[in-house]
């Protein structure tokens, strides 16, 4: 495998950025820490001419973790061995410590796993591998082969921050040729998109970094991860869940899936009936019968759709019991 030429722009600051952005429409990615990117160029996946790395944005780097601010060029290290993370927002520090190798961490960011491309095994393959079997809707081609018609790409969202960071109220900063604008993390993605339209980012704009509530110190939040080689796999399920309790009764819950449709999810539907409820172990087998049977994964990845389904079930019951306060 190897890298065709492109043309490298480095800005050093975010208006620069996007300047370069807007000057070539619909030809260039953004670079972040390469980790994913970078492979996929080397498959010959969706190539483009113009790279535009965020290395030297130094605003981007900014980590402020006492104040709630993650820029979007954070290395997913500095989240896994941030002491004030790993206290008050559990689940984004696992989510952290989840992804890929320690390798990959020291160089993969924030803002590049929150975007990262969708996947599935008809399109996560060499050239040569896509074009014998004929390629797909997603790169090449003009048909799915997961659910063969030539109108939806059902490739599965891979990130696991987006989960931790939706239950943790958190919210994303981005920035375009219109100003800059904050939104709720599952806002950002488009719950009528799939696995090419996946974001609602507009053309050329740039995440600038993330927003997490402080909070008062009372919510309990944790992340865990499904995957075939637990020290190096994408997610084949990702869930993350935080919790508040008042006087002995819910008073938040959120849980929030990954790795299993084209998007992460908020699961609002299923857990805004339970505030004000007590956490009982019925209550908690309950509702988590009622997400696995909300969710609907595709035979687009190694594990079967049936056990993926079934071990949300298995990972939501897992979380909420080692959420739920011992007394």
């Amino acid at each position: 495998m190897h890298l065709d030429a492109f043309e490298l722009h480095q800005p050093a600051t975010v208006e620069e950025a996007l300047a370069i952005a807007s000057a070539h429409p619909g030809r260039f990615d953004f670079l972040a820490g390469g980790t994913d990117l970078l492979p996929n160029y080397k498959m010959h996946l969706n190539l483009r001419p113009q790279l535009i790395s965020l290395d030297r944005v130094q605003e981007l780097r900014a980590f402020r973790p006492e104040q709630g601010w993650i820029g979007s060029m954070v290395r997913l290290r500095e989240l896994e061995s941030s002491p004030t993370l790993r206290e008050r927002h559990t689940a984004l520090a696992q989510a952290a410590s989840e992804v890929a190798t320690p390798l990959v961490r020291a160089s993969g960011t924030v803002g590049g796993n929150l975007l990262v491309e969708t996947r599935c095994f008809f399109f996560n393959q060499s050239q040569p591998w896509r074009e014998a079997l004929g390629f797909c809707l997603k790169a090449d081609g003009d048909r799915c082969h997961v659910v063969p018609q030539k109108e939806r790409c059902y490739a599965t969202f891979s990130g696991d921050l987006a989960p931790a960071l939706m239950v943790l109220g958190a919210r994303v900063e981005v920035a375009g040729s219109s100003g800059r604008r904050r939104l709720p993390v599952a806002e950002l993605y488009d719950p009528k998109g799939d696995g090419i339209r996946r974001t609602l980012l507009a053309p050329g704009e740039v995440l600038v970094g993330v927003e997490v509530p402080k909070g008062d110190g009372r919510e309990r939040s944790n992340y865990a991860k499904l995957r075939v080689r637990p020290s190096f796999d994408f997610p084949e399920l990702g869930v993350a869940a935080a919790l508040t309790m008042k006087d002995g009764r819910v008073e938040r819950l959120e849980i929030a899936l990954g790795g299993l449709e084209a998007r992460p999810r908020l699961m609002r539907k299923e857990t805004e009936p339970l505030v004000g409820e007590r956490l009982t172990e019925e209550r908690v087998r309950t509702l988590s019968e009622e997400v696995r049977r909300s969710v609907r994964p595709v035979h687009n990845t190694y594990l079967a759709p049936d056990y993926r389904r079934k071990m949300t079930g298995v990972f939501v019951r897992r979380a909420l019991l080692a959420l739920r306060p011992s007394t």
